[in-house]
């Protein structure tokens, strides 16, 4: 099994910046990429950023596309994502998430190949 715990949300500006980060413990071997989803009240989660384990490919989505960036730190077992000029509709839960298995780089944005989740964090843009 695998652990996730993120942390690093919070009340902030519009314009302003957060860092999130996810820390993975337990069978980390059996992940193939890790990534940051989203849910706002009312709406589905999505995937706002995501990376293979290996650094080779990242995923974003468009609607934060130069605003986030998403790293890992191997050594660490800690996946960041960097969010800058916040706006009020990047208001959500956000979540880490572990991806079991081997899937296409397509799939990195796919809820339903992911296996493992944290217990979210919130993050609040106000305006």
């Amino acid at each position: 099994q695998v652990q996730l715990v993120e942390s690093g949300g919070g009340l902030v500006q519009a314009g302003g910046s957060l860092r999130l980060s996810c820390v993975a413990s337990g069978r980390i071997s059996s992940i193939h990429a890790m990534g940051w989803f989203r849910q706002a009240p009312g709406k589905e989660r999505e995937c706002v950023a995501a990376i293979t384990w290996s650094g080779g490919s990242t995923y974003y989505a468009d609607s934060v596309k130069g605003r986030f960036t998403i790293s890992r730190d191997n050594a660490e077992n800690t996946v960041y994502l960097q969010m800058n000029s916040l706006k009020p509709e990047d208001t959500a839960v956000y979540y880490c998430a572990g991806q079991k298995g081997v899937y296409t780089d397509n799939a990195l944005r796919a809820p339903y190949t992911y296996a493992y989740w944290g217990q979210g964090t919130q993050v609040t843009v106000s305006s």
